[in-house]
């Protein structure tokens, strides 16, 4: 009974809060004047996908114009292109789907912005092929292919943007 009479308590502090706060913005802080729709933040452009080897890690590293999207990684046990789900044609047993969202891979007018590979292997100690395997409806999608189970940190680095996958020997 102690734990819900104190989450009832939390769960009230909070909306009360939330409340004032509410109140105390300004009231041109809620509302998008015609100025400021011309300065909303434009979706990410994927430029470019490169790779290296280390001595104890290959790298993926992906490049983007304006600021770092959410991305996933995500094991998956085929790599298949967005839209036509047909395979990729990577060699490999174990694979990564790399996720990015909201990105584009185009401009606003439909003309490609990505100057990377779009289907390439790779003959480094771990990473076996990397391939492009999307740009459908605010995401863009890659995928990696590795012969050995892939043991790997991802993260965003800024100035200039981009996404990175280490993968270890």
């Amino acid at each position: 009974m102690h734990a819900r009479l104190r989450q009832f308590v939390a769960l009230a502090v909070g909306a009360v809060l939330a409340a004032c706060l509410s109140f105390a913005a300004p009231a041109s802080a809620s509302t998008l004047t015609p100025a400021a729709a011309d300065t909303q933040v434009q979706t990410p452009l994927v430029v470019n996908a490169r790779w290296g080897g280390h001595a104890t890690y290959d790298r993926i590293v992906i490049d983007l114009q304006g600021y770092a999207p959410s991305v996933t990684v995500t094991p998956v046990a085929q790599l298949r292109y967005d839209g036509s789900g047909k395979p990729v044609p990577l060699a490999g047993k174990y694979f990564l789907e790399i996720r990015l969202n909201p990105a584009a891979a185009h401009d606003d007018a439909g003309q490609s912005v990505y100057h990377g590979p779009k289907l390439q292997k790779i003959y480094l100690s771990k990473l076996k092929g990397l391939a492009m395997t999307g740009d459908y409806e605010g995401y863009v999608t890659f995928g990696a292919a590795f012969d050995t189970l892939p043991y790997y940190r991802a993260y965003s680095l800024h100035s200039p943007e981009r996404f990175i996958v280490d993968i270890a020997h």
